[in-house]
């Protein structure tokens, strides 16, 4: 089966003249907001430290827990993580894109501001239509966190969170996939599922 079949609808762009704005925001450090499977995420560019901790702070989530990165394909993150064989990143793509975020060795790229108190990083190659196209168009993964505060429930609608983040975040329109729960995370070592 394509990896487009696996979509859950076409990835539609914001308009060009947000697209350059977004990139702009991003490579100065900012934070974003936009569609993902299940909810908004928020996010930035996942090697840009002073961009993570942005992040961090804009949920009030605890440093130590580590965030998602998300991306369009595994080229995107083939640098944040330790080598892989081939075998492991064919058994990663026989579940990829869709619903199932993996921990896998960080590399010595990957900030510890991204991956918290661990020594492993979350991935996924999302199956999301607008987040893929969105990495794809950016030439990036993101860090990808559901849009709310710490202890909320996350936001659903760009509205929403223009409403809850103002101008210290960058929103861009989107829809939401069908999923109502958060991404399978699995351990790719152990094999343990973690959520």
């Amino acid at each position: 089966m394509s990896s487009s079949s696996l979509l859950h609808f076409p990835g539609r762009l914001p308009k060009a003249g947000l697209l350059m704005q977004a990139r702009a925001h991003l490579r100065r450090g900012g934070v974003i907001a936009y569609s993902t499977e299940s909810c908004f995420g928020l996010g930035c560019l996942p090697t840009d430290v002073r961009a993570i901790r942005r992040v961090l702070a804009v949920k009030a989530r605890p440093n130590h827990k580590g965030l998602i990165v998300i991306a369009a394909n595994i080229a995107q993150i083939r640098h944040l993580v330790r080598p892989l064989t081939a075998v492991q990143w064919a058994e990663l793509a026989s579940y990829w894109p869709g619903p199932y975020t993996f921990l896998l060795p960080a590399s010595h790229k990957v900030p510890p501001a991204l991956r918290g108190r661990h020594d492993k990083i979350a991935v996924r190659i999302t199956a999301h239509g607008e987040a893929a196209a969105l990495c794809r168009a950016l030439g990036s993964a993101l860090v990808s966190t559901s849009a709310n505060r710490a202890g909320q429930r996350a936001l659903k609608t760009a509205a929403a969170c223009r409403k809850a983040f103002g101008q210290t975040v960058l929103t861009l329109p989107g829809c939401i996939g069908k999923r109502r729960k958060p991404s399978t995370i699995i351990d790719f070592t152990t094999g343990r599922v973690l959520r």
